[in-house]
């Protein structure tokens, strides 16, 4: 047994979880934790300008990693309010976040004391589950138990909140355990009936479809979603946000469906006979919900490791609760035993003919005028941008735009906002993958509204030597939304249009590097400089304001739209 504080003890509990960066920004209520980390050498602390901010980094080190990322608010109160964004968007990607904060004193609750409100309360709807440690004892127990509760399926934030008096109280702790003695070890798999049915149900298809998802992305499990396409010569197509859950240049891969990917994919799942759901929900991104975007009349096999998801959108025609990746890889070997098989060849071919056309359009469609289009910047970066390249984006009409419009050589290369539809994510979230992940290029696109609202954490990227290239596009208002005032409410706009300062210059005040691109013609030698200055760095590149485009028209159908 060791003598420690509560906050000595909730560091030796992080470093028993293996955890090599913690994100976060100092305060007074968890002095006690901040001194045990200057002892802890083996954990690097990255100081954030926000809290929000600082738990998108997390995001982005726990998706790019693998592992959970950890945030560290230090204030209770304004400090731990300002997580909640950040934990909602961790939420809906599904994100192993843990988060920390420090919370009021115990005895000090219910008194309207300084800085007081109802973590507890606060958190609950945002994360899978939050604990307030009631006891300096407790918290080893309670840090191992976020950590468990973040990494399990399926994955994503928790929030354990550390009272002042806890994290000083003394008491003795034995040796912290090894997460490995807590942890499952093991994922389910399907059955053997519910393979040979599907199995026989795939066989038969003429016009199959697999939609990969984030149950092949986030487990990397795009070796084993490929074989299956392979088994069946059929196309495979991600769901929206993970088009880079396969490689791009796989013959089989048609990219990004739904009513945000792009043509060629969408008509493959509207006219499929027989559609694999291979971890997705078939959620809102993919389908808003409605038959205009997947086959009525397909027979779909939806595969989720989160039962709950399973037929709740879509009835199904089989339901497997089970890891898609290991389903994918059943379901290869059960095909193969099979000898009478329908040939979906001619689907395939027609559909490959389709996806090199829309490819070849996509180039010679490129608007290379000025002032700048999106397409010819897209076409840009797309001869610009390393093969292995993250990518990490915004919301906002630009980034929607881009997101079926680069290539995604290497699995797990795109990060995106996914349904919290997002604003102000992007550039943070590509310091966290950047941390995870230092050797490879971390490229952000961003609009310049949400750049503008995260843009001190250039100071933390400058500080941590965290040398990621943000891709401003700046059309100099705030364009989804001026799409739908200009094409619903005649032109009435109002709050619309942003100013800022050039980003480039901003930059470099604080000691990143600046690059413009007020012409196409600038934008990849700009960018290929970016990439090799060996500094944080911010490419300003002029889009042409009128370049938008309404996503979300259905949304204005009442409007008569």
């Amino acid at each position: 047994m060791t003598p420690m504080s509560g906050g000595q003890a909730a560091v030796e509990a992080l470093r028993a979880e293996k955890t090599s960066h913690v994100f976060g920004l100092i305060g007074s209520a968890t002095m006690e934790m901040f001194d045990a980390l200057y002892d802890a050498k083996d954990i690097r602390f990255i100081g954030v300008h926000d809290e929000r901010t600082g738990t998108h980094m997390a995001d982005g080190f726990a998706r790019a990693s693998g592992k959970a990322g950890v945030i560290l608010a230090g204030q209770n109160g304004p400090g731990a309010t300002n997580l909640v964004t950040g934990l909602a968007q961790a939420m809906a990607a599904f994100s192993p976040v843990v988060s920390i904060a420090g919370a009021l004193s115990s005895g000090h609750v219910y008194r309207d004391a300084f800085q007081e409100v109802d973590q507890q309360a606060l958190f609950t709807p945002v994360t899978k589950k939050t604990w307030t440690a009631p006891s300096a004892n407790r918290v080893p127990e309670l840090v191992r138990e976020a950590f468990r509760g973040a990494m399990s399926p399926r994955r994503g934030p928790v929030q354990l909140n550390l009272p002042r008096d806890v994290l000083a109280a003394q008491a003795e702790f034995p040796a912290m355990q090894s997460p490995d003695v807590y942890r499952n070890h093991s994922v389910p798999a399907a059955g053997s009936d519910q393979i040979d049915r599907a199995a026989k149900l795939l066989a038969g298809a003429v016009h199959p479809v697999i939609i990969a998802g984030g149950g092949i992305k986030n487990t990397r499990g795009d070796e084993a979603a490929v074989g299956l396409a392979e088994a069946l010569n059929c196309p495979i197509v991600t769901s929206p946000g993970h088009g880079d859950a396969v490689p791009f240049g796989h013959p089989l891969n048609a990219g990004q469906m739904g009513p945000r990917g792009n043509a060629v994919a969408s008509r493959l799942v509207l006219e499929a006979d027989v559609i694999l759901a291979l971890g997705t929900r078939l959620g809102f991104n993919s389908t808003f919900y409605t038959y205009d975007n997947i086959n009525r009349d397909a027979k779909i096999i939806q595969v989720e490791l989160e039962p709950t998801a399973i037929g709740r959108f879509f009835p199904v025609e089989i339901g497997i609760w089970s890891d898609a990746p290991t389903t994918a890889g059943q379901l290869t070997a059960a095909i193969g035993k099979i000898k009478d098989r329908a040939l979906a060849d001619g689907w395939t071919k027609g559909f490959q003919a389709d996806r090199a056309a829309f490819l070849a359009t996509r180039d010679a469609d490129a608007v290379e005028t000025h002032p700048t289009q999106p397409s010819g910047l897209f076409k840009a970066l797309r001869g610009v941008l390393p093969e292995d390249a993250a990518i990490t984006m915004d919301a906002g009409t630009l980034c929607l735009q881009a997101t079926d419009a680069l290539n995604y050589h290497r699995p797990g290369s795109l990060f995106t906002p996914l349904d919290f539809g997002l604003v102000g994510f992007s550039f943070a979230c590509g310091l966290g993958v950047k941390l995870a992940q230092p050797d490879r290029p971390v490229v952000s696109l961003m609009g310049d509204g949400g750049f503008g609202m995260t843009v001190s954490e250039l100071s933390t990227a400058v500080d941590h030597g965290i040398n990621t290239v943000t891709i401003v596009m700046n059309n100099k208002c705030w364009g989804a939304e001026k799409a739908y005032q200009r094409d619903f409410f005649n032109g009435r706009y109002i709050g619309a249009d942003v100013s800022s300062p050039p980003f480039d210059k901003l930059a470099e005040l604080y000691g990143a590097a600046g690059f413009r691109a007020d012409r196409l013609g600038d934008v990849a030698g700009a960018v290929e400089t970016a990439l090799a200055c060996g500094k944080p760095a911010v490419v300003d590149v002029a889009v042409d304001p009128a370049a938008l485009y309404s996503f979300r028209r259905d949304s204005f159908k009442h409007r008569g739209g």
